[in-house]
Order: C-alpha cells, then sequence, then structure tokens
C-alpha cells in the first residue's frame, strides 16, 4: 500500500523539470538569439570588425620582408583586400536587412488585418523581429502611439524610407494601410530572392578572378622549385622591386574589376 501512494505522489508531484518549464512560461519567451542557460546580463560577443590602418599596417610590415618594394605590394594587397571584405559584407548586411524587414512586416500586416491599431500592431510585430526592423516597428509604433507623423519618422530611418512613401501613399490616398504594406513586403521578397540567386550564379566568376589573381604567386612557388630564383630577382634588384610594385598593382586592378563587375550585376 505504501509503495502504491508513493507511485501515485510522484505522479502527482510535478517533477523538477516540469517546474522549470512552467516557470518559464509565467515568466513569458526569452529573448531571441540567446540561449537558456546564458544570464541575461552576460555580454553578446560579436567579432571585432577589421580597421583598415591597421589591415594596411599588417600587409606593410609582411611586405617589409621583400623590401621596399614588397612593403609599397603589401599595402597594395592589404587595402584590395579590406575593400572587397567590406563590400562582400556590406551586400550581406544589406540582404540580411531585406529579409528581416520584410519578415517584420508580414507579422505588421497579419496584424493590422486582425484589426490591431497601428501602434499596437507595430509594438506587437516588433517583439519576433529582427535588426533592423525591430527599430523600424517600434519607430512606428512609438510615433503611432502619440500621433505624431509616421512618414516623417520612417523617412529619418534609412532602411524604411520606401515604407515612408507607402505610408504617405495609403494617408493621401485612402489606400488600406495593410494593402500597401504587403505590396513592399512582396516587393522586398522579390528582392532578397533575385539577389540570392544573383549571388549563388556569381559564385563562379568570382572563385575565377580569384584562382587568375593567385596564378602568379603559383608560378614564382614554380619558378623556386625549379631552381630559377625569382624570389632573390625581385628582391634583391632594383628591377625586380619596381616588377614587384607593378604586379601587386596589376593583381589588385583585376580584383577590383572583376569586384565591380560582379557587383553591377548583383545590384
Amino acid at each position: 500500500m505504501s509503495f502504491l501512494l508513493l507511485a501515485v505522489a510522484l505522479l502527482v508531484l510535478p517533477s523538477s523539470a516540469a517546474r522549470r518549464r512552467l516557470a518559464g512560461l509565467e515568466r513569458g519567451p526569452e529573448p531571441r538569439g540567446r540561449p537558456g542557460w546564458q544570464p541575461r546580463w552576460w555580454p553578446r560577443w560579436q567579432p571585432p570588425k577589421p580597421n583598415r590602418p591597421l589591415v594596411v599596417l599588417a600587409g606593410t610590415a609582411l611586405g617589409v620582408l621583400a623590401g621596399v618594394g614588397g612593403a609599397i605590394a603589401g599595402a597594395l594587397l592589404a587595402a584590395t583586400v579590406w575593400r572587397t571584405y567590406r563590400e562582400t559584407t556590406g551586400q550581406r548586411d544589406r540582404l540580411k536587412s531585406s529579409t528581416a524587414l520584410a519578415e517584420g512586416l508580414s507579422a505588421f500586416v497579419a496584424e493590422l488585418r486582425s484589426g490591431a491599431h497601428p501602434a499596437k500592431a507595430a509594438l506587437g510585430a516588433a517583439e519576433d523581429a529582427e535588426p533592423p526592423a525591430t527599430e523600424v516597428l517600434r519607430a512606428i509604433a512609438a510615433t503611432s502611439a502619440r500621433g505624431g507623423d509616421v512618414e516623417a519618422a520612417l523617412a529619418d530611418l534609412p532602411e524604411a524610407r520606401h515604407l515612408a512613401r507607402a505610408w504617405r501613399l495609403s494617408a493621401v490616398h485612402g489606400v488600406p494601410l495593410a494593402e500597401v504594406l504587403e505590396a513592399v513586403r512582396r516587393d522586398l521578397d522579390r528582392r532578397s530572392a533575385f539577389a540570392r540567386q544573383v549571388h549563388a550564379r556569381m559564385a563562379g566568376p568570382r572563385t575565377g578572378a580569384a584562382v587568375l589573381a593567385g596564378l602568379p604567386v603559383f608560378g614564382v612557388v614554380l619558378g623556386e622549385l625549379g631552381g630559377a630564383g625569382p624570389l632573390a630577382v625581385l628582391t634583391g634588384t632594383t628591377p625586380g622591386q619596381v616588377l614587384l610594385v607593378a604586379g601587386a598593382a596589376l593583381i589588385c586592378a583585376g580584383l577590383r574589376w572583376s569586384g565591380r563587375l560582379t557587383r553591377q550585376v548583383i545590384a
């Protein structure tokens, strides 16, 4: 009988895991992107962004081993690599921002169609949105709640200027706000899908440009293995130093040219 009562008690009383789940439901959902075991005050680590002067200085320091010409060539190559990195990350950040804004608008439109006030709808959509959609939706909620000019508030945000035009279209011509914002969301989705498709298709040309840029280095390595000693000529003679700088400049020009062509296609 005692064993039976003990079994019933174990079934009725909530376990520690169940109590933790119930406490979590009472507290509400945790912020996105933050693991449950991590304290709320724990800072989110982000990798440091490279600084252009430091990158150029590092390239110059490495190139000094090959003489004055090597230092100039190293600075040119480092600056080109840094510029290419910045442009690549900029394209990725713009694509990520467009996707986040489209998802935020989708939730905002759903709230509007359910009959919510724009301020409440924007605030509700901002809870699950990602930057920069969070800032945009919170600006809409704050401005709309106090009866301010939402169009002017959106015009101050670079990523939301097209939303400002959509808001004005709804206010001036009486078009339902949900329909206008839905059209903006569909446009963002199409642009993002097209950008991803083109970016994937341009992976081959970008790889080919990188391989062509590395061929001179491969040629120097083959020359050293074959006993021709090109490094001694490039680092120990004046014509070699001039050729080293000229070769680095041509490599940088080729990388910049190919990068410009691929960016024009994506843009």
